[in-house]
């Protein structure tokens, strides 16, 4: 079948996700592949000291997003898309979206990126012994408690990004199981909410006499798999204002982008893993047996199937790199030249492989925002330097590109350092990694370990979701996750591997002990510098 009898036949699948910076589509055919695509940038607004997205930026990227899709299914095949197999719905984890009766919100969106929450989680990992990060939606609820903000007595429905957007398009209150494990810890047995941990809260909560409990405001708990509801006529309205959309559509459970990063780098088995490398970056190891004990640095999340997942996020990862690109654009476009964006990147990244394997002394911290992992509330970009430090172009790009992956290393080393998880197969996805090689070299010297990268690994959580989605109406009786990923999607194809030299390695050791011992710098430059 064509890829335009498959659009044309309402069998093609959908999958979106919202990204930190681009709301993307991805519309795969039967065989599991992208056969076209749709876009939308948008950032987030530091408002009242929280980062935060606006709902009418929310549904105006989606329809803006989607209509891109329209017209490239329209410029590719000539044909109207109007009916689809399945569509699924990604976003960035954790947050805090909270509305009252009315589906109102009450208070802006609070993302993942915000820090203000240490007081909750520090008490709740205390209660639960269990560590409870800054961005779960948890934490921000009960520093909302904490704090005393008056609008907590009014929710009605607690979600994600992805949740929230779910909501919308078929009326169900659900969330994927790997996106809940981002709103409260999971218990692998009865693949819920931790019910030990939800009773506990209740407790904690109840002299306060809000009208709720936990349960009554979080989405249900799905797994990859099951239905989730279908699209509604509203619901598509809301993401195809033009009308063409039908509804009817079977959605699957919506996920968190790292359960569609899963997806997408066939890493839901045990000893496989994941690296995603973007505006943040987080990998994600599929455990053979618990760790031995909680670690700050460390999140247990769940596949889109329910495996116990260790988890590292990053809020910070390739904007400074970015910020420093557009300099040099800047400098090449005031000296006359035409600049290209992507050709400049591969520039870049493949003169970083020139540097010094310790980037000569230089040190680049890439905090847009706080790091949890390294104790840093809020983050100030720089690059520090000693006068001796050899100062070269190849050196300033190897540094920042270590510099994008450094907390990595950091979280990660106490997993496989400390306790000693292995893994058969570590792949990495994300924009990182779209010069072939580099990015690959840079974090396995970092790891110390190989890394693979596929060839989709530019298509990310977008086309992940959209095998969750295709998951849903397309895998055979009985057949797992993983199952389905290796016979359906990648058919034995593992990428391409780069294993780091013991020269890399070593470097990059260095890099991370000088980083360290420098984080001090950074945190002057965050009390001293507004």
């Amino acid at each position: 079948m064509t890829a335009k009898d498959t659009i044309q036949q309402g069998k093609a699948v959908l999958g979106i996700e919202f990204g930190s910076t681009r709301i993307k589509a991805v519309l795969i055919d039967g065989d599991n592949a992208p056969i076209a695509q749709g876009s939308h940038t948008w950032e987030n607004q530091l408002e009242n000291g929280l980062w935060t997205y606006s709902i009418k930026s929310i549904w105006e990227g989606v329809q803006d997003c989607y209509a891109t899709l329209r017209k490239d299914v329209m410029d590719q095949y000539g044909i109207e898309l109007e009916n689809l197999a399945a569509i699924g719905v990604s976003a960035m984890m954790h947050g805090y979206m909270a509305f009252n009766k009315d589906q109102k919100i009450l208070v802006p969106f609070r993302t993942w990126r915000n820090t203000n929450t240490g007081k909750a989680a520090a008490r709740l990992s205390e209660l639960f012994n269990f560590n409870i990060p800054l961005r779960w939606s948890i934490s921000h609820l009960y520093e909302c408690i904490i704090d005393g903000e008056s609008h907590v007595k009014d929710i009605d429905y607690l979600a994600t990004l992805d949740a929230y957007i779910h909501w919308q398009l078929t009326g169900e209150r659900v969330t994927g199981i790997g996106d809940a494990s981002g709103m409260l810890p999971i218990d692998p047995d009865t693949k819920d909410y931790d019910e030990k941990m939800v009773k506990k809260f209740d407790t904690l909560v109840a002299p306060k006499g809000y009208p709720w409990k936990l349960r009554d405001i979080l989405p249900k708990v799905l797994v990859a798999g099951q239905e989730a509801g279908c699209l509604t006529a509203k619901g598509a309205k809301l993401l195809d204002p033009s009308g063409h959309l039908k509804a009817g559509i079977p959605m699957c459970p919506p996920e968190g982008d790292a359960g569609t990063g899963m997806a997408a780098t066939n890493a839901v088995r045990q000893r496989t893993g994941n690296v995603s490398c973007g505006t943040s970056s987080f990998s994600m190891i599929v455990l053979e047996k618990n760790l031995s004990q909680p670690y700050k640095s460390i999140d247990i999340v769940t596949t889109p199937d329910g495996a116990p997942v260790a988890m590292v996020h990053c809020n910070n990862c390739t904007s400074d790199i970015n910020a420093w690109v557009n300099i040099f654009k800047e400098c090449l476009e005031a000296n006359g030249h035409k600049v290209d964006m992507g050709q400049l990147f591969v520039t870049l990244f493949q003169t970083a492989l020139k540097g010094d394997p310790n980037c000569g002394g230089l040190m680049a911290y890439n905090y847009f925002s706080g790091e949890p992992v390294t104790g840093l509330d809020e983050g100030r970009p720089m690059i520090v330097r000693s006068p001796n430090d050899v100062f070269s172009l190849a050196n300033f790009m190897r540094a920042n590109l270590y510099g994008a992956v450094a907390v990595l290393k950091i979280g990660n080393d106490i997993l496989f350092k400390d306790e000693k998880v292995e893994v058969d197969r570590l792949t990495g996805h994300g924009g990182f990694f779209t010069t072939p090689e580099v990015g690959q070299r840079i974090l396995a010297a970092a790891l110390n370990l190989p890394i693979s990268v596929m060839k989709t690994a530019g298509e990310g959580g977008p086309w992940g979701m959209a095998l969750l989605a295709s998951y849903l109406v397309n895998s055979s009786k009985h057949q797992s996750l993983a199952d389905f990923l290796d016979q359906k999607v990648f058919a034995g194809n593992k990428g391409t591997e780069v294993t780091p030299t013991t020269e890399e390695v070593e470097g990059f050791n260095a890099y991370i002990e000088s980083y360290k011992k420098g984080l001090a710098i950074e945190q002057a430059a965050v009390q001293n510098k507004d």
